[in-house]
């Protein structure tokens, strides 16, 4: 098992602990707000979590106002999904709070590779060393 993994920052608290998390409010907001995972089920949602290393951010009142998951072996590969600070929220370098702790959570480190897919979002990313693909044509995919 890994170990709960908390930084704080601000009065905002980013936390690996699942049990912190607002299932239904992160199903509500993904299946509603996001491009990526509009009419996603509740119960899709909670696997992926539930298989996934979650990240929360916590305002001072305990209220979950940001999240993401990563998807990883812990040796060799990561990928970053479902990152969402809600509006509310924004504006206030929450996501970029986020996304410098995963990277410095202490089970991800010397990995190989790290990927994440974005539309709109690689000038967050860009900031953090994530890049294009350099050699797309070893990549592959597989849609359903």
């Amino acid at each position: 098992m890994i170990p709960i993994f908390e930084l704080t920052r601000d009065d905002f608290t980013i936390s690996t602990d699942p049990a912190r998390l607002d299932l239904d409010l992160i199903h509500r907001t993904l299946s509603t707000e996001s491009y990526w995972a509009e009419g996603r089920s509740f119960d899709k949602v909670a696997r992926a979590f539930a298989h996934s290393l979650p990240f929360g951010i916590y305002a001072p009142d305990g209220m979950l106002v940001g999240w993401a998951r990563v998807v990883t072996d812990y040796a060799t590969f990561a990928n970053l999904s479902d990152v969402w600070v809600l509006a509310s929220h924004r504006g206030r370098g929450l996501s970029k709070f986020l996304v410098g702790a995963i990277l410095a959570h202490p089970d991800l480190q010397d990995l190989r590779r790290w990927s994440l897919f974005t539309r709109d979002a690689h000038g967050l990313y860009g900031q953090f060393g994530f890049t294009v693909i350099a050699e797309p044509e070893k990549a592959m995919e597989r849609r359903s």
